[in-house]
């Protein structure tokens, strides 16, 4: 299987105040690792967004999340993006979330969240 690797160093700007990358900064290194990698598989970006492949600019689109599972101290979500009619799955993904301390440390969900969270996984 092929991987492509991207290097791409942590700047200031896409840091929080406590130092920690600011989340949207991981989807916007999605793009570039997956870019550079179709770039090297010689798959032109351009000619997949001609055939419709990507939303496109003021077209409103459905986005479903659900929990696809919660553990003590960790929940991941889950998420489709359809166009409006919901006659074409235009992408899917997940992000998995730790609950951490001040300190940076793995901690425990709060009670009150993990109920919350278990109750929203049943049908």
């Amino acid at each position: 299987m092929k991987t492509g690797v991207v290097k791409i160093r942590v700047i200031y700007a896409d840091t929080d105040a406590m130092g920690i990358v600011y989340h949207t900064n991981y989807i916007r290194w999605f793009e570039i690792g997956r870019t550079e990698l179709m770039r090297e598989a010689g798959v032109v970006y351009d000619e997949m967004e001609k055939e419709g492949f990507f939303a496109r600019y003021d077209e409103i689109v459905i986005v479903e999340t659900r929990i696809e599972y919660f553990r003590r101290a960790s929940v991941k979500f889950a998420y489709e993006i359809w166009d409006e009619k919901r006659e074409k799955l235009l992408v899917e993904g997940s992000t998995t979330h730790a609950f951490l301390n001040r300190e940076g440390k793995i901690v425990r969900a709060p009670a009150r969240v993990g109920e919350i969270f278990t109750a929203m996984q049943k049908p």
